[in-house]
């Protein structure tokens, strides 16, 4: 595409409609994790019940279940897409409000009930974001909206979880959300502002077209179930770790501000380039070969915070742990996520990458829950090195699932 055209294609409506989307998705991610966390360990919660938090993450990972009811029906005036936006982006900015007024020391179920909504209102904006820029998009123009959704997305993760810890060191937990929840009105603006697209030709017909065949077809496929338990396993320790990371770094003496700075914000230029080299190292080396490389890569890391445990407060070592932990995970989501997309049958592409998606985030949230009670009882080195060595099942399920893949997705 030419200079001048591909600048008018990024400047165009739909292009900053899929920025700022991107943005108002991931900025409320990780609002009830990594800075309730600290909100509710500086608040003195015991250690059990911060990681037990991590359940209220469960409706990120069975949006699916509410998806066609999103589908289905048309809000009046403002129409299926915008008029579901409009009152999922609106119930979302009161959830957060919601949040802001409880009181973890004194009352943590409030804080789990109002974070539970925050992350209901969250996920059913997901889907109709997902939706709409589907739907607004031309087939041309995917990948290049799909790329500036990606940016907002951690730009709004960005400012959440390293922004908001940032102020938080200067003034209250509630007043951050407050702040936070206001950051959403940009996407309630653009929802209003922006166009209802059409709805697309060809859409399923009946409950067996939208639910059932995907599943039929997929369950169908030699080693369907070992591939699920792929995607369950192979990123399970590293999730495992970083859901307890803002806890083990409050506790070994850093403060706010040095988490900010150092884990969100160097962070995220680390994820970034480990994303763009998996991307170009799978070029050279295939989808199959780097699951293996960068599961390693991955497990390796999550070994760096035992280190970091027995070294305890040192900014360098921080730092070098966190680029090595960024760099590997960014490497290994872009394979997981290439691995994924490659197995969905075109035919039923959203439902099934929907549900992959959805069971990938099942470590993030289940497994997770149980992680307060095992660092209390492990100490924080043997919880890391536990979460290293529970990566090795993933791995060696590569082995089994090598052998139901066509050469072109497991090249």
């Amino acid at each position: 595409m030419p200079t001048p055209a591909l600048l008018r294609v990024l400047a165009s409506r739909r292009m900053l409609v899929a920025l700022v989307m991107g943005f108002a998705s991931g900025l409320p991610l990780l609002l009830t994790i990594s800075v309730l966390q600290a909100w509710m360990k500086e608040e003195g919660v015991d250690l059990a019940v911060i990681g037990l938090m991590a359940l209220v993450g469960l409706p990120y990972t069975l949006k699916f279940l509410w998806a066609p009811v999103l589908d289905r029906y048309t809000i009046p005036l403002f129409g299926r897409r915008r008029g579901w936006l409009l009152i999922a982006q609106t119930a979302l900015v009161l959830a957060i409000i919601a949040l802001a007024a409880t009181n973890p020391a004194q009352r943590p179920w409030m804080v789990a009930l109002a974070a539970f909504w925050v992350t209901f209102f969250s996920a059913s904006q997901d889907i109709v974001i997902d939706a709409y820029r589907r739907e607004d998009l031309a087939d041309e123009e995917l990948g290049l909206g799909s790329s500036l959704y990606i940016n907002g997305y951690r730009t709004g993760m960005l400012l959440a979880s390293g922004g908001g810890l940032i102020m938080a060191d200067h003034i209250p937990f509630s007043m951050v959300y407050l702040i936070m929840a206001a950051c959403l009105l940009p996407g309630i603006l653009t929802t209003l502002l922006t166009p209802e697209p059409e709805t697309p030709k060809g859409t399923p017909q009946t409950l067996q077209e939208a639910i059932i065949q995907p599943f039929v077809e997929y369950f169908s496929r030699p080693e369907a179930i070992w591939v699920l338990a792929f995607i369950l396993f192979y990123k399970i320790g590293d999730t495992m770790a970083s859901t307890m990371t803002t806890p083990f770094y409050l506790d070994i003496a850093f403060s706010k501000t040095e988490i900010g700075s150092i884990v969100k914000l160097f962070g995220f230029w680390a994820t970034i380039a480990g994303s763009l080299a998996g991307g170009m190292i799978m070029l050279k080396v295939g989808i199959y070969r780097s699951l293996w490389l960068f599961g390693i890569l991955q497990a390796l890391s999550t070994a760096g915070f035992a280190l970091l445990a027995q070294i305890g407060h040192s900014v360098p070592a921080l730092a070098g742990v966190i680029a090595f932990e960024n760099l590997s995970s960014g490497m290994g989501t872009a394979a997981y996520a290439a691995f994924m997309a490659s197995i969905t049958n075109q035919k039923f592409t959203a439902t099934q990458y929907a549900l992959l998606t959805s069971l990938m985030g099942v470590p993030r949230v289940v497994v997770s829950a149980g992680s307060g009670f095992m660092a209390k009882a492990m100490g924080w080195e043997g919880y890391f090195i536990f979460c290293t060595l529970i990566a090795l099942p993933g791995l060696l399920m590569l082995l089994r699932i090598r052998r139901s893949q066509t050469p072109r997705t497991a090249a």
